[in-house]
C-alpha cells in the first residue's frame, strides 16, 4: 500500500545527492529505521516448482551511496548478470534470507498466498530485524514492521531490484536441479513455466509432484493421464 507520505518521496527531489533507486532507503536511513528490508517474490506463473520469495538488507549509506550495484528487475537481466549481481549483493548486504512455499503448499493456498507466505518467510527468517519493509506490490502480512508496497518496485527501489534477484537465481538454482531428476520435461530450459515444450511433455508423462494442481494445465493433464490408465486396466 503507497502512503502519501511515501509517495512524495518519491516525487520530490533528493535533498543530497543520492542514486535514484535508494532514496527510499536513504530517506528511512535518515529517519532512524537502520534496517531497511526489500522484499520481492518470483515464480507465481509457473506450472512447476516453488514460489521464492527474498529479503535483503543493506547497511545504512556507506558504500551503498557511493558504489551502488547496478540492480533491477531481475527479469530485465540475463541470466549471467543475475548471478554475478546475486554473489555481489549477497557480499554487500547485511542480512539476506530466502522464503519457500512448494507445489503441494501452494495447491492448498492458492497463488496469491503462496507469494505472500513466501514473503513472510523470508521477512521473518532473516538474521537482523527488519525495521522498515519495501515491497514490490503487495504488503507482507503478519509481520510487526512498518512497510510500504509499491507496484513495480524491482525497478526502481534498490532493496526490492536486489531482493528480485535472490529469489530468482536461487529459484533456477532449484529448478535446473530438479531437471536432473526429471530430465524429460527440461525444467532447466524453461524454470517450469509454461512453454510449448514444457506443455508437450506434461501431456506426454504426466505431472510431477512438483506441478501445482491447482494450474488448469496440469489438473487437465493429470485427468488425462488418469484417463488413459483407466482405459489400460479396462482393456487387461
Amino acid at each position: 500500500m503507497l502512503d502519501h507520505a511515501m509517495a512524495a518521496v518519491v516525487k520530490r527531489p533528493a535533498a543530497r545527492a543520492v542514486p535514484d533507486m535508494l532514496r527510499l532507503e536513504a530517506l528511512l536511513w535518515d529517519q532512524g529505521f537502520a534496517a531497511v528490508a526489500g522484499v520481492d517474490e518470483v515464480g507465481l506463473g509457473p506450472l512447476a516448482g516453488p514460489v521464492v520469495a527474498a529479503a535483503v538488507v543493506f547497511r545504512a549509506g556507506g558504500k551503498c551511496l557511493t558504489e551502488p550495484l547496478a540492480v533491477t528487475d531481475s527479469k530485465k537481466l540475463t541470466a549471467a548478470r543475475r548471478e554475478k549481481l546475486d554473489v555481489e549483493v549477497r557480499e554487500r548486504a547485511l542480512a539476506v534470507s530466502l522464503g519457500t512455499v512448494e507445489a503441494d503448499e501452494l495447491d492448498r493456498l492458492g497463488v496469491h498466498q503462496a507469494g505472500l507466505e513466501a514473503m513472510r518467510r523470508a521477512v521473518v527468517s532473516l538474521s537482523v530485524a527488519a525495521d522498515y519493509l519495501l515491497v514490490d506490490a503487495r504488503v507482507v502480512p503478519d509481520v510487526a514492521m512498518a512497510q510500504s508496497a509499491f507496484v513495480r518496485a524491482d525497478g526502481f527501489v534498490y532493496s526490492v531490484a536486489a531482493a528480485s534477484i535472490v529469489a530468482k537465481v536461487h529459484r533456477d538454482g532449484l529448478m535446473t536441479a530438479l531437471d536432473s531428476k526429471y530430465p524429460e520435461y527440461g525444467f532447466a530450459r524453461h524454470m517450469g513455466y509454461g512453454t510449448a515444450a514444457h506443455m508437450q511433455a506434461l501431456d506426454r508423462y504426466g505431472p510431477t509432484p512438483i506441478h501445482r494442481r491447482s494450474f488448469a494445465p496440469v489438473r487437465r493433464a493429470l485427468e488425462a493421464m488418469n484417463s488413459r490408465e483407466a482405459v489400460a486396466v479396462a482393456a487387461e
